[in-house]
This record gives C-alpha cells, structure tokens and sequence, in this order.
C-alpha cells in the first residue's frame, strides 16, 4: 500500500468514528496511535509522547485558560448583564434598538472571552428572554444571537487564532490584529440588515414604551459606566501586549487578574462565583488540550508519511488546480466538515494538510487564518448539523423551534458569505492593520 492510501485511510477511518459519535480527541488519537504503530512498529509509540511533551513546552498555550477564566469570571459575576442593561436603556429607542444592543454585546463578549460557546450563553440567557418579552421576532432574534456569538472566534483575543498560530507558525498578534477589521465589518453588516428590517417592518423589532424611555440622564450615565468596565479591562489588557509592555501570557493573566478585581470591586465575588468560573474554565481548557494533544500526534504521523507533499502534487501537478481553485476547494471543505465538528476539531484536523499547502501556493498564511475563521462561522450556522444551531436549541425557550432557528440563520449566513468574499477579494483589510503596526 502507498503511504498516500495509507494517509487516504487513516482520514477515512478518522471521519468513520466521528460520525459514530466518538469523542473528537479519542478518535484523532486513537487512529493516529494505531496508524503509527502498525507502520513504525513500538518507535511508533513515542510519537504521542512527543506530542504531549511539545504540547506542555509551547507557552503561549498558557493564554487559553486564562481568557476562558476572564471571560465566564465576567458573565457568572453579572458584570456582562451590566453591560446589556447599557445597551438597553440608550438603544432602546430605536426600533430594532435592542437587536443591535445585542450584537454590540457579543462583540464586546468576544473580545472579552474569545469563544463563541460563552456568547451564546451570554446572549441566550441576558438578550433573548428581554427581546422576546419586548415583542420582537423570535426568528430574527434567534439569528441575531448565533450571528453575534460566532464573533468570538474572529475578534481578538480569540482562542482558535493561538491554536491556528502554533499550527501556522504565525504571531499571535498579527493574526488577532488581522481580525479586528474584517469582525467590525462583520459586525457592521449584522447591524445594517437590522436596522433595514426593522425599518421595513418596524413589528419585528418594536422600540421602548414611551414611559420606559424616561430614564433620568444621571441613571444613564451610572449605567454607562458600568458597561465601559469591560471595555477598560479589554482594551488595557491588549494595549499592554501590543506595546510591548507585556508579553501574551502576561496579558492574559493581567485580563484574568483585572476581571476578578472587577467582580470584588462590584461585590459579586461569591463562593457560588468563583467555583462555576473554576468548573467552567477547566472543562473547557481540558477539552482544548486533549484536543490539541491528539491533533499533535496525528499530524506527525501525517508528516511522517509526507501526505503533505503528495496532496499538493495531486492538486497542482496531476489535476492541474490554479492556487485559486484550490482555495476555494478548501473553503467549501470547511463548509462540510463545520456541518458535524467544531471550529477546533476542524483546524487540528486539516490544518496540517491545508497550512503548508496554502503556503506553497503563494498565499499570505495570516490572511487565510482570517480566511479559515470566517468560513468556520459560516459553517457553525450551515444546516442541518451547524454546531450553533444545536447550541441554540439546547439554550432556547420551547417557543423556539429546531426549523424556527433554521429559518433564522438565512439572511446572516448571506451576509457572513458577503464578508468572506470581502476579506478575499481585498485581503488588505486584513492585512493592513498589522502591517500597519509592524511597520512592513
């Protein structure tokens, strides 16, 4: 058998057992181990050895638990909520008002936490109950709040950019500065449909009773104030790192040490508080490592096998694929996969295939992390198996349908592909912003 069947069937055999409902770790590990030892016999074994051990030396991966720990610190201490009461009371007027309050929220949640898991419980827990009481359309709120949490994976700091750095070989500053702008045009363009809609059909998104509108300007600004909290935590917590004042980790555990001073400054730090932050933030790091862990080892047996160097000559020399076409066939790969695995699964997977590849091509590897993160959300919201789609059934009220969350998601699955043909068309607004600061 050539080693190009061999990788062909350690793929196939990976995807089998994900479709049987396997852990994702478990079934990367597990055929990367027994792929390596069938071919390299008991010097096989080290490989995952190996991988474990490259695992616990790469110290930015420090950073991971202590964002997820900002991050729910932050919502399990009310401080989020502060936040949406701010967006409530000066949008409210609006029609729509409270719909873009909320896709401000998950932007400033993103830039807080860095997973779309933590938006989408933010925002379907404070938002969607508020919006459905004030009479909005459960339907476009629903897509609002998918929409709005799957920023947490472009806006820095965004936890899958420090994996797909380790990956790609790519700062992790150039790559969260690389987000900034495409997520704000992102954002920008939720916020644009919202405001058209509610103006064509101002009953989907009614604005505030004319006696809820008299909030006196001193209740305005004390909650102003609480909202700008967050953003102060957020924006000294990256100024540090990009002035060089700090290194990556040392910013995260200054973000991480910040939001818990917030939380006592506020008096909501809690035993109740402290202990579901913990529980929260060791799961899911837990879940990252395991995950990074068997990526690590699966693509050693990858590259051992040089499928790298083979799936390049099949596109380019064999099929004869402009490094265009061959962009694009990753992108829609991405689509697919998104229909059944995570963002995470979806880079440790293919990433050691598709990085190098992109690479050899020509292209910009920070410019695709950009590219890979927009199409990651797009498949998140892609029918039938998006990973947000059950996200947003197991969180939603009953009144919410599986096929109501389905219809949701159309307009702001078109305006996220709008994005993506944005940033590919004019990788500039991208990369302009680090070269910029970079000064290349």
């Amino acid at each position: 058998m050539t080693y190009e069947a061999i990788a062909l069937l350690m793929f196939a055999s990976m995807m089998v057992m994900l479709m049987t409902g396997q852990r994702v770790f478990a079934a990367i590990g597990f055929v990367a181990v027994i792929s390596a030892l069938l071919m390299w016999g008991d010097g096989g074994a080290e490989m995952a050895f190996n991988s474990s051990m490259k695992l616990m030396k790469w110290y930015p991966l420090l950073t991971l638990p202590l964002f997820v720990y900002m991050g729910y610190m932050l919502s399990e201490s009310g401080i989020a909520e502060d936040l949406y009461k701010m967006f409530h009371v000066w949008m409210g007027p609006l029609n729509g008002g409270l719909a873009i309050g909320t896709i401000g929220l998950m932007v400033i949640v993103s830039a807080m936490n860095g997973l779309s898991v933590a938006g989408m419980a933010i925002g379907a827990s404070i938002a969607l109950p508020e919006l459905l009481r004030r009479g909005y359309d459960k339907i476009m709120v629903t897509g609002v709040i998918q929409a709005g949490s799957s920023l947490g994976i472009l806006v820095p700091p965004s936890v899958v950019m420090v994996l797909y750095s380790m990956i790609a070989r790519q700062p992790v500053s150039k790559l969260w500065m690389a987000g900034i702008i495409p997520g704000l045009i992102m954002a920008t363009l939720f916020v644009i449909y919202i405001v058209i809609r509610c103006k064509l059909q101002p009953s989907m998104g009614p604005a505030l009773p004319e006696e809820e509108r008299r909030v006196p300007l001193t209740e305005k600004l004390k909650l102003l104030s609480a909202g700008i909290l967050p953003l102060v935590i957020f924006f000294s917590m990256t100024g540090v790192f990009l002035m060089g004042i700090a290194s990556l980790v040392e910013s995260a555990a200054y973000g991480a040490a910040a939001a818990t001073l917030a939380a006592l400054f506020k008096g909501r730090m809690t035993r109740k508080v402290m202990d579901e932050t913990l529980k929260k933030t060791l799961v899911i790091s837990c879940m990252f490592m395991w995950i990074i862990l068997a990526a690590l080892c699966f693509g050693a047996v990858f590259d051992g096998l040089g499928a790298v160097r083979a799936i390049e000559a099949l596109f380019v020399d064999r099929l004869g694929l402009s490094p265009w076409q061959i962009l694009i066939m990753m992108q829609f790969s991405y689509i697919i996969m998104g229909m059944f695995l995570d963002d995470t699964a979806m880079l440790v997977i293919v990433a050691p295939l598709f990085v190098p590849l992109v690479g050899a091509l020509g292209f910009d590897l920070v410019w695709y992390g950009i590219l890979y993160t927009i199409t990651c959300q797009i498949a998140y919201m892609t029918p039938p198996f998006g990973y947000n789609l059950f996200l947003m059934r197991a969180m939603a009220p009953p009144e919410i349908s599986l096929g109501d969350i389905y219809r949701s998601i159309i307009p702001f699955v078109m305006i996220m592909t709008l994005a993506l043909a944005i940033v590919t068309a004019f990788p500039q607004t991208a990369l302009w912003l680090p070269e910029l600061y970079y000064g290349k």
